[in-house]
Formats: structure tokens, C-alpha cells, sequence
């Protein structure tokens, strides 16, 4: 026991990244809208992240490096290179940039339900005074440079984050014949096309495939260490994929139409439980909030480092900035009036697009066998890789569907 929790690493640190406020949001509207029925994409969406960070992982602890170092030292062709960077780049950490204002944003709806609304004036600009909290609290934090140190806090977030949603999910008392009927058997109603795919594409996150590959260096040291990391990997993963579905299961319980995000739930179910509900809920989305606004300038901060060749040490400069950067546009963001939801749905839709992409490079190179040898992707690794790409294919039409209204669905 003791040897299974010294080895629990980046595993949480990936479910926190991927339990954020848009997670929770648009687990909150499949359970409003649809009841149970949804539950079979999350359980098809916690197998897809399984596979595919059980990849990273490999691939990070067989070359001791991230895969946005990887991507750029196995293309050869210079124009291709650049071009995939340029890409990547943009993506990842103009697309964290708005996810830090969703993540920010989520942290807040859940302190305002706890403790109200609260604003600071300095000079004609107004800041959300728990905006600035939050962004100070991830700041310290990841200027320590501390792996251990961001390792533990996120643990404990998870943990917490875990037990407020697990609780509301049991205090609803849901029929456990349907809920496993919607978990097993996949339906699609009228009109929940765009929701499937969302629950999808905030579970499988782009970023996290960067951020794991680079975090299991600074947790194992030896490829001797990759069963410990693929345990850590499953059940961490696992773990999130129940959360997501104890959200569901909450919102579930509920009838009102004006439910659209989870501070919304918080409140709806204060009447059936009492006021309990509402602060256990509150809790676990601040939690959501602030794990995912420390892992998301992380993980952009990797990707810059590892696309651009910089040395992706914790504490040197160039990796300080990038997270910094990052960090600031993300608490003026949450600040700047708009409704989190706007500023998450941005977020989702470059994620959206860019999905395939990563998922065929992750693919590429973990079929190369000067770079892996032995450690290479297997058939039933491809095999489940190639779904998962079809899969993301379908998101990235959705998402730009959904941007240019070309009434694909």
C-alpha cells in the first residue's frame, strides 16, 4: 500500500487538467437534458484517454522526452516542421489562454455561490476579486518549481473534488437499472448529437497528452518504473471518468430547463437536499476550477518549451514566462465580463479542431521504431488509436459545424 501511493504521479494531475468547469458544465447539461442516457460517451470517452495517455506515457519514459520535443526532432522536413509548430503552438497555448479564462471563471462561480459576489476597482479597470485569488494561488504554486509540491496540492484538490461530487451523485439515490442502462447501451436522442461529442472532447484533451508525456520525467526516472506509471495512468483516469459521471448523475435529478452550469445545479438541488448539497457542489467546482488553472499554463508552458527547444525546467525563465503569460490572460479574461460559458465553448472549439492533428502525430511516432524499439504501439494499440482518430476526426467537423453553421449535423 504504501509503495502504490509513493507511486501515484501525473495520473491526478491529468484527471484535474481534464475535470475542469467545462467538463462540468457540459456534464451538468447531459444530465439535465437527457437524464442517464448519455453516460455511454463517458465511459467510450474514459477508454479513449486511457489509450491514449497510456501512449504519452510510454513515450516519455522510453525517451525522456515530451512529445512537442519529440514531434520536432522526428520531422525532418524543415517547412513541414515549422508548420506543424506554428500550429501547435498556436493552438495550445492561445487555446490554454482561453481555457485559463474558463478554468479561472469556474473556480469563481463556485466561491460566489459559497460566499457572494466581489469586485476591486484599480483605477477604471474591475477586477473579480476571486479571479485575482485564484490567480495568485496558482502562481506561487507553480513558481516553487516543486514537482512534489504541485503533485500533493492537486492530489488533494482531486480527492476533494471527488468526494463533493461522489457525495451530491449518492445523495440524489439514483436507479441504479437505468444509470447502468445508459453507461452500457449507447442512444442517441434527438438533439444530443453536439452534446456526445462534447462530452467526448472534454475528456479527451489535446493538451494532456503533452502535459503527461513531460510529467512522467519528472515523476520516474527508469522504463523499469512503466507499470507503476500505467497503474497510475488507469486509475487516476478511471477515477475522473466516475466524477464526470457522478456530475451527470446529480443533474439527472433535476428537472428545471434554467440549469447551465454547475453553480446553477448547486442551487436547483439546495431544495431536495438542503444546503448541504449546495456547498459540497460549490466546493467541488472551485476544486475543478483551480486544478485546471494550474495545469493548463503547465502544460502550455511544455509545449512552448518542447516546440521551440527550450530546456523545460520547472524553474528556468523562458518556462516561467510562458506559464505566467498564460496565467495573467487568464485572470483578466475571467474579469472581462464575459459569461465563462462563451469563453469555454472557444476554448472547446480549437481543441475540437486540433485533435485529430495530435492524435495522428502521437500515433506516427509511437509506431517508430528507431525512436521506441520494443516499446512501440502493438496492433490492439493501433487498432484502438485508429477509432479514437476517427472519433476525433468527427469532433473537429463538429467544431467547425459549429463555428461556420455548415449544417454538417
Amino acid at each position: 500500500m504504501r509503495t502504490f501511493f509513493k507511486n501515484i504521479g501525473p495520473g491526478p494531475l491529468v484527471a484535474a487538467a481534464f475535470i475542469g468547469p467545462g467538463t462540468v458544465t457540459v456534464c451538468t447539461l447531459a444530465g439535465v437534458q437527457f437524464g442517464f442516457t448519455l453516460l455511454w460517451a463517458m465511459v467510450l470517452s474514459v477508454i479513449a484517454t486511457i489509450v491514449l495517455q497510456e501512449m504519452t506515457v510510454r513515450l516519455g519514459l522510453v525517451t525522456k522526452k515530451g512529445l512537442s520535443e519529440v514531434i520536432r526532432q522526428e520531422l525532418s522536413t524543415p517547412l513541414v516542421r515549422g508548420f506543424s509548430i506554428i500550429l501547435i503552438l498556436s493552438a495550445i497555448v492561445i487555446g490554454n489562454a482561453a481555457y485559463q479564462g474558463g478554468n479561472i471563471s469556474g473556480g469563481v462561480l463556485g466561491l460566489e455561490t459559497l460566499f457572494g459576489a466581489s469586485s476591486i476597482n484599480l483605477g477604471h479597470l474591475q477586477l473579480n476579486s476571486y479571479s485575482l485569488i485564484i490567480g495568485v494561488i496558482a502562481f506561487v504554486l507553480l513558481y516553487t518549481g516543486n514537482y512534489k509540491i504541485i503533485e500533493r496540492f492537486l492530489v488533494f484538490l482531486v480527492i476533494l473534488m471527488s468526494l463533493a461530487f461522489l457525495t451530491t451523485a449518492i445523495l440524489t439515490k439514483p436507479n441504479m437499472s437505468a444509470l447502468f442502462k445508459g453507461a452500457l447501451i449507447p442512444k442517441f436522442p434527438e438533439g444530443s448529437t453536439l452534446l456526445i461529442i462534447a462530452l467526448i472532447g472534454t475528456t479527451v484533451v489535446p493538451y494532456n497528452l503533452f502535459l503527461h508525456a513531460s510529467l512522467v520525467k519528472e515523476k520516474w526516472k527508469a522504463v523499469s518504473d512503466l507499470s507503476y506509471a500505467r497503474k497510475d495512468t488507469i486509475i487516476a483516469i478511471a477515477l475522473g471518468g466516475i466524477v464526470s459521471m457522478s456530475i451527470i448523475i446529480s443533474a439527472a435529478a433535476i428537472t428545471s430547463a434554467e440549469v447551465s452550469n454547475a453553480a446553477d445545479l448547486a442551487l436547483a438541488l439546495e431544495p431536495l437536499f438542503g444546503g448541504f448539497a449546495k456547498y459540497v457542489l460549490a466546493t467541488g467546482l472551485f476544486s475543478a476550477g483551480i486544478t485546471s488553472a494550474i495545469t493548463a499554463p503547465l502544460a502550455a508552458a511544455y509545449v512552448a518549451t518542447g516546440c521551440l527547444g527550450w530546456h523545460s525546467s520547472l524553474k528556468s525563465a523562458r518556462f516561467r514566462a510562458v506559464w505566467s503569460i498564460v496565467l495573467v490572460l487568464g485572470v483578466l479574461l475571467s474579469s472581462s465580463g464575459l459569461k465563462p460559458i462563451q469563453i469555454i465553448k472557444f476554448a472547446q472549439v480549437a481543441n475540437g479542431i486540433l485533435l485529430p492533428v495530435i492524435v495522428g502525430f502521437l500515433l506516427w511516432v509511437m509506431n517508430r521504431n528507431t525512436l521506441l524499439g520494443t516499446y512501440k504501439n502493438s496492433k490492439v494499440n493501433n487498432i484502438f488509436g485508429g477509432l479514437i482518430f476517427l472519433i476525433s476526426l468527427l469532433l473537429a467537423v463538429a467544431a467547425i459545424n459549429k463555428v461556420f453553421n455548415l449544417n454538417v449535423f
